[in-house]
C-alpha cells in the first residue's frame, strides 16, 4: 500500500497497556498455573480425543488420519460464471465445494420477481431452476466431492435440486455428501433471510430429517450456525449459547415430531465463527463440543455417541475484514484459520483479502485456499491432536466459557426455550448490545483495528476488484421465461397442487417439492406454494 504510516505514540499501543479481557469480557490473568485449575478433573473435563465428552476432538486420530476438509465459498452471476470459480477452485487443490447463493434465491424469489431487481447474482449465484442447478454443477461429479450449501429459508428446495440433478447424472444418492445449512432459526436472531413464521420453518426442516435419513443418509441436514450471530456481533460466549441453544429447539422439534433422536441426532452439524481473539477462539471451540455431549446425552438422553459428537464447519470472520490497508486481512485470516485448525474444525472456509469491498477476485480466492494448505502441509499444527490441551490458560479459558454460555441457556429455559426467547426479542437484543459496546470500544480507541483507528496510512492504491457483468441479470430473467413457456405446464402445476397440498395436510413436503422440481417448477412458485399455507413472517422491532 502507498503513503506513510501515520504513526501514534498513544500509550494504548504498548503491550502493557492492552485490555486485560478477552472479546466476551472474560478478565485475563497475566499469569496461569495448576491453581487456575483447582478443582478440576481431567479425565471428565479433558479426556481423550474421539471420547466423550469431546472436549479434544470428535476422532481419535483428527487430522492425522484425515485433514479438514477445505472449502471456498463461492458463488456469483449465474450458474456458469460459478461452474468456472468451482472448477478453478477444485483445480488449485481445494477438496470441497461451499455455494452461495444470490437473495432472491435465499428468500423464494424468481429472477424476474420485481423485487429481485438489481440483486440477481450478486452475492451470490442465481438459481432458479433444475437447468441452473444442471449448469452449476456440469462436468463435477457429485460423487466425488462434498458440497455444502448455505441455503435456508429455501434449504428444501435446493436440496431436492441437488439431488435431482445427482439422479439425472446417475449418482448412488447414497454415496452424496454435504451439508445443507437450512437453520432458519438464526435468521430470525440476526440475518433476515427467512420466508415462512418459526413454527412453519421448523415443520420443513423436521420434514427433512425425516427423509433426508432413509435417502441421502450421509447428508449433513442442517448446519446450526454460530457464524451470522457472531458476525452481528455476538461474543465468544453468546454464540456458543445461542448456537447450541438453536441446536436444542431443533432437536426438540424433531422429536416431537415423532424422530428417534438416535436417528437424525449423527447428522447434525454446526457452523462457527472463526475470529481474530486466537486462544479464546480455540477454548470456545473445546467448550462448545464438551457443551453438547454433554446435552445430548444427559438431557435428551441420546445412546449413540455420533449423536454427543458436534463436528463443526468454521469460517474466518468476515467482519473483521477491512476495506482499508486490505492485505492486512490476509494476516488477519491466516491467525483465524490457524485458531479453527488447533480448536479441531472439521472443514474449513477462509475468506479473501478483498471482500470488504467485493466478491473475491481469482487471485485474492486463491490466497485464501493457499492460507489453508499453509497451515496444512507447512506449520506442522496438525501432527498431533489438540496440541493445546493441558494449557493452563486454555483450560481455565475452556471451564468460563462453558459456565458463562451454560448460564445463558439457563436463562432461556426459564423464558420456555429458544423460539420464545426469539419471539421476545431477548436473544437478538443481548446481541444488539454486544455490537453497540465493542463499536463504542473502537470509537475511543479501546479496541485497536489495525489500519482503521491505529496503524492508517494517508493514502492507498486501488486493487483490481471482482465485478459482475450486468448483462448477466437479463440473460438470467430471459433463461427463466424460456424456461416457463417450453415446460409442459399441465404436470408443473399438478406438482404445485400436491407441494400445497402436503403443507396444508402436514404430509411431508420433501417428496412433493422433489417431484415438482422434476417438473420444472422454480424456486419461487414452489416457495410460493408454501407460503399460501404457512404465511410469512413479519419481523418484531427490538428497541
Amino acid at each position: 500500500m502507498g503513503g506513510d504510516l501515520k504513526v501514534r505514540t498513544s500509550d494504548r499501543t504498548s503491550a502493557a497497556s492492552l485490555d486485560p479481557e478477552t472479546s466476551s469480557h472474560i478478565p485475563v490473568k497475566p499469569l496461569y498455573t495448576p491453581v487456575d485449575l483447582k478443582g478440576s478433573d481431567y479425565e471428565s473435563e479433558v479426556g481423550y480425543p474421539g471420547e466423550y465428552p469431546f472436549t479434544r476432538g470428535v476422532q481419535a486420530t483428527m487430522y492425522r488420519g484425515r485433514l479438514w476438509t477445505m472449502r471456498q465459498y463461492a458463488g456469483m452471476g449465474d450458474a456458469e460464471e460459478s461452474n468456472k470459480r468451482y472448477k478453478y477452485l477444485l483445480a488449485h487443490g481445494t477438496t470441497g465445494l461451499s455455494v452461495a447463493f444470490d437473495l432472491p434465491t435465499q428468500i423464494g424469489m424468481d429472477s424476474d420477481h420485481v423485487l429481485a431487481a438489481g440483486e440477481v447474482g450478486k452475492v451470490g449465484v442465481a438459481i432458479d431452476s433444475i437447468e441452473d442447478m444442471e449448469r452449476l454443477f456440469a462436468g463435477i461429479n457429485l460423487t466425488k466431492i462434498s458440497t455444502s450449501m448455505t441455503i435456508n429459508a429455501t434449504g428444501s428446495i435446493l436440496l431436492a435440486l441437488y439431488v435431482a440433478v445427482a439422479k439425472r447424472q446417475g449418482a448412488d444418492l447414497n454415496r452424496l455428501s454435504g451439508t445443507v445449512q437450512n437453520d432458519v432459526l438464526k435468521e430470525y436472531i440476526s440475518r433476515g433471510t427467512y420466508i415462512y413464521p418459526p413454527r412453519q420453518a421448523m415443520r420443513v426442516i423436521t420434514d427433512m430429517f425425516s427423509w433426508a435419513k432413509d435417502n441421502v443418509p450421509e447428508w449433513n441436514t442442517i448446519s446450526i450456525s454460530g457464524y451470522h450471530m457472531r458476525e452481528a456481533g455476538s461474543t465468544a460466549v453468546q454464540e456458543v449459547a445461542f448456537t447450541l441453544g438453536n441446536g436444542m429447539a431443533y432437536v426438540e422439534a424433531a422429536i416431537k415430531a415423532g424422530l428417534d433422536v438416535d436417528k437424525f441426532a449423527p447428522r447434525l452439524s454446526f457452523f462457527f465463527n472463526a475470529h481474530s481473539n486466537f486462544l479464546e477462539e480455540v477454548a470456545k471451540f473445546r467448550a462448545a463440543r464438551r457443551m453438547w455431549a454433554r446435552i445430548m446425552r444427559e438431557h435428551f438422553k441420546a445412546k449413540n455417541p455420533r449423536s454427543w459428537m458436534l463436528r463443526f464447519h468454521a469460517q474466518t470472520a468476515g467482519s473483521t475484514l477491512t476495506a482499508q490497508q486490505p492485505e492486512n486481512n490476509i494476516v488477519r485470516t491466516a491467525i483465524q484459520a490457524l485458531a479453527a485448525v488447533l480448536g479441531g474444525t472439521q472443514s474449513l472456509h477462509t475468506n479473501s483479502y478483498d471482500e470488504a469491498l467485493a466478491l473475491p477476485t481469482e487471485q485474492a480466492a486463491r490466497i485464501a485456499l493457499r492460507t489453508q494448505q499453509i497451515i496444512a502441509y507447512e506449520s506442522g499444527a496438525p501432527q498431533t491432536v489438540d496440541p493445546l490441551a493441558g494449557s493452563y490458560y486454555i483450560e481455565a479459558l475452556t471451564n468460563e466459557i462453558e459456565k458463562r454460555a451454560a448460564e445463558y441457556l439457563g436463562k432461556i429455559e426459564v423464558m420456555g426455550g429458544m423460539l420464545k426467547a426469539i419471539e421476545r426479542g431477548f436473544v437478538q437484543q443481548e446481541i444488539q448490545n454486544a455490537a453497540y459496546e465493542y463499536q463504542q470500544a473502537v470509537d475511543r480507541e479501546d479496541a485497536i483495528v489495525v489500519g482503521v483507528n491505529q496503524f492508517e496510512v494517508e493514502e492507498e492504491k486501488p486493487i483490481s476488484l471482482q465485478k459482475i457483468d450486468p448483462a448477466l441479470e437479463p440473460k438470467q430473467v430471459e433463461r427463466l421465461r424460456a424456461l416457463r413457456a417450453s415446460r409442459d405446464a399441465g404436470p408443473c402445476q399438478d406438482a404445485l397442487k400436491k407441494v400445497e397440498g402436503a403443507a396444508r395436510s402436514g404430509e411431508n413436503v420433501m417428496p412433493r417439492i422433489l417431484a415438482a422440481v422434476d417438473a420444472y417448477a422454480t424456486v419461487g412458485e414452489i416457495s410460493d406454494a408454501m407460503r399460501r399455507v404457512f404465511g410469512e413472517y413479519k419481523e418484531a422491532v427490538v428497541i
